[in-house]
């Protein structure tokens, strides 16, 4: 590693930075706000400003024809959905949606 010339050219440079650096009493972080004075500066969301959600699911409604049950849900972990699937099928039940 230490026969290659870039990672040579790379380390002396780096010792002669870190001594001109000490020599003004600047630190790399003064020569960065110096290159790039927004570098530091962290982006913060507008105030007032509320987080994006995504889109609220939609109501969906099912009517059991064997028994006139209505079950209302927006999503598909409803007990007695799934209790109507395991019984009369899932194709079954979602040809049941209103």
């Amino acid at each position: 590693m230490k026969g290659d010339t870039a990672i040579q050219a790379e380390m002396e440079f780096e010792n002669r930075l870190g001594a001109l650096l000490a020599e003004y009493g600047f630190s790399l972080r003064d020569v960065i706000n110096l290159l790039d004075p927004k570098a530091n500066v962290r982006q913060q969301s507008p105030v007032g400003q509320e987080k994006t959600t995504r889109k609220p699911r939609e109501l969906k409604t099912y009517k059991n024809p064997h028994n006139g049950e209505v079950v209302e849900t927006k999503g598909g972990n409803h007990a007695t959905l799934k209790a109507w699937k395991a019984e009369h099928g899932a194709e079954a039940v979602e040809s049941w949606r209103q």
